[in-house]
């Protein structure tokens, strides 16, 4: 593998790329929502609820902060962001890691002309597990590979990668839903819509790439017709055998759905675009509740506009503030395998 150069790393198919981060089934870097197979994402709702648990009493808590005390983390968090840097600063320190992290580039050397790529591997010195958020698609996957041959190799985590992929919280996501239908028959045979800009939104394009892990999922993708799933979501859809349908009225579908995940308009990447893209039907008020199934969750990866009035918040169904504390919980078991401390928890 290590004779493998970047460019032709950057060839192979996704399924490929992802079998030069792992090693005795253990993740070295996590890069893609492809990564997590059925077991592994078992595994990790297993050992996530156990660090919840443990977490509830003053002697669990001391345990899992007696776990990593030795080891250090660098949130190198590029791009504006509150939950995931927040609930990945907390997974650490539920475990007893230190935390540094540098949000603004202009505050590290980068503004002097250094490379991120340099500044990478000096992280990596100082520091063992990087957490990274970039704006720039596909930068995460470049380091991690060259990360595989500097010294002392460190693990890396996509904490979001563009307009790409967004691994851990699609993670977050399906942890939620695991937990909303652990006494529903689980996750497998639901209908499930995600709503919104799935052209550039990284959450709902990892996210349908997990739900392939489960079986009979029907998936209902409403969007304006400008911001549809892209067609590599889609032929990963197909080659998965999950039936899914386009739309562009989302409230035509509310009836028959299990759960549905709202999404903001990415329009932070028109980049002065004047193009009218009509919104009106991407909407969930609370009018449009009794529509809905007594078990149909509502989900959003926050932060939300007017996608979600407020006024549902109060709706039992309604799970986008669970969702955020179960990124705390995923992302301390995630750690936590890639650490090799999962045992530990989950015999104490």
């Amino acid at each position: 593998m290590s004779t493998v150069s970047l460019d032709q790393f950057l060839q192979l198919r996704i399924s490929r790329r992802c079998q030069y981060f792992i090693e005795n089934n253990r993740l070295l870097a996590l890069v893609y929502a492809q990564q997590f197979d059925r077991p592994l994402l078992e595994n990790l709702f297993r050992l996530a609820d156990a660090v919840r648990s443990l977490s509830e009493t003053s002697d669990g808590r001391l345990f899992l902060r007696s776990l990593l005390p030795d080891r250090r983390a660098m949130l190198y968090f590029t791009q504006p962001s509150t939950r995931t840097f927040l609930s990945f600063a907390a997974a650490c320190h539920i475990l007893g890691m230190s935390t540094a992290d540098v949000r603004d580039p202009a505050t590290s050397s980068e503004v002097k002309g250094e490379t991120r790529q340099d500044a990478l591997r000096i992280f990596s010195i100082y520091h063992d597990l990087i957490i990274m958020r970039q704006p720039e698609a596909g930068f995460c996957e470049k380091i991690a590979f060259q990360m595989l041959s500097w010294p002392g190799r460190k693990p890396i985590i996509n904490a979001g990668s563009g307009t790409d992929q967004h691994p851990t919280q699609a993670l977050l996501d399906l942890y939620t839903l695991h937990r909303c239908f652990g006494r529903a028959g689980g996750l497998d045979h639901k209908k499930i819509m995600l709503v919104g800009d799935l052209k550039r939104g990284r959450t709902a394009r990892s996210l349908a790439y997990l739900l392939t892990n489960y079986q009979g999922i029907e998936l209902i993708l409403a969007a304006p017709d400008e911001l549809a799933m892209a067609e590599d979501i889609k032929q990963h859809l197909r080659e998965n055998s999950t039936t899914f349908i386009e739309t562009n009225d989302m409230h035509a579908h509310l009836a028959e759905i299990d759960a549905i995940y709202m999404t903001r308009i990415q329009d932070e990447w028109d980049q002065g675009s004047k193009t009218s893209i009509d919104y009106s039907r991407l909407g969930l008020q609370a009018k449009h509740l009794t529509a809905l199934k007594p078990h149909c969750y509502i989900l959003h990866p926050l932060p939300r506009r007017r996608e979600i009035q407020t006024a549902i918040d109060s709706d039992p169904r309604a799970v986008y503030f669970d969702q955020a504390e179960n990124g705390m919980w995923i992302r301390a078991a995630l750690i936590a395998h890639m650490f090799a401390v999962d045992k530990d928890i989950l015999e104490h």
